[in-house]
């Protein structure tokens, strides 16, 4: 009989437990995953009981509790706390979010923590997104144009045309969309994923932008695009409520249009 075994680095093992400080009034129970690649160990879960009386209401005041109190070696990302930078993306609870947007109070049980899912793991909970932000770079996320802007004035939008923006300019490329997709987990190296290509659509459709169809020649792959199936996990875990999917299929109709 075959016998499969999955990678060293795949292999989780039991990790160390903190318990609650002396008198806590309202313990929980984090669960972290934790790999440092200078260890040469396979990753582990921690364990953390935090008192919430004595923390803020968000996942990420949790953590960073837990670094600035407990463990100092624990490493992850953060910035903004204000859910506009996307730094604190993480698998929380088996939803990828942002943590500094996530209640605790919202999560039954112990609160699980992972990086990002089908991204290599740089330590801890911060993924490796240079394979990401290469594929956003790839759709040249900047105003083309042809026409010299005018000498004392911006380029001009009416609000019909400005309105078709909305819900693509807000992305904060946190990546809980590309992460959470089975097409991208399988096919990242050709793939671009949900947040490049919503971001593809921002500058598609965007009325002051003069490449529109060189920037649709650059779509027009087996891999780059088309290799959605529409399965609708990136606008179901979306943390801005914004809608990847439709915006890919916005694209797909500008392809068929144009023939």
């Amino acid at each position: 009989m075959a016998e499969f075994a999955l990678p060293a680095n795949s292999k989780i093992r039991k990790g160390r437990d903190h318990a609650a400080p002396e008198g806590a009034k309202r313990p929980r129970r984090f669960r972290i995953y934790r790999w440092d690649p200078d260890s040469g160990e396979t990753p582990r879960i921690d364990r953390y009981t935090v008192d919430l009386d004595d923390c803020g209401p968000m996942v990420l005041d949790a953590v960073i509790k837990i670094k600035n109190e407990v463990d100092s070696t624990l490493t992850f990302r953060r910035s903004c706390r204000e859910g506009v930078c996307g730094s604190c993306a993480m698998n929380i609870d088996g939803t990828n979010t942002l943590a500094c947007t996530r209640f605790i109070d919202d999560i039954r049980g112990d609160v699980k923590i992972y990086p990002l899912p089908h991204m290599a793991v740089v330590k801890d909970l911060v993924p490796d997104l240079t394979d990401a932000y290469a594929q956003y770079a790839a759709i040249e996320p900047w105003l083309k144009t042809e026409t010299p802007a005018p000498p004392d004035a911006e380029r001009l939008q009416s609000p019909e045309e400005r309105e078709k923006l909305d819900g693509l300019w807000e992305c904060i490329l946190c990546f809980c969309c590309t992460t959470s997709c089975p097409s991208y987990w399988w096919n990242g190296d050709r793939y671009l994923g949900p947040a490049a290509l919503l971001q593809a659509h921002r500058w598609i459709a965007d009325s002051r932008d003069e490449h529109t169809g060189e920037r649709l020649d650059a779509l027009e792959d087996p891999f780059r695009l088309y290799r959605c199936h529409t399965i609708m996990n990136c606008t179901k875990t979306c943390p801005k409520d914004l809608n990847p999917a439709r915006a890919i299929g916005a694209i797909k109709q500008r392809m068929v249009a144009r023939r």
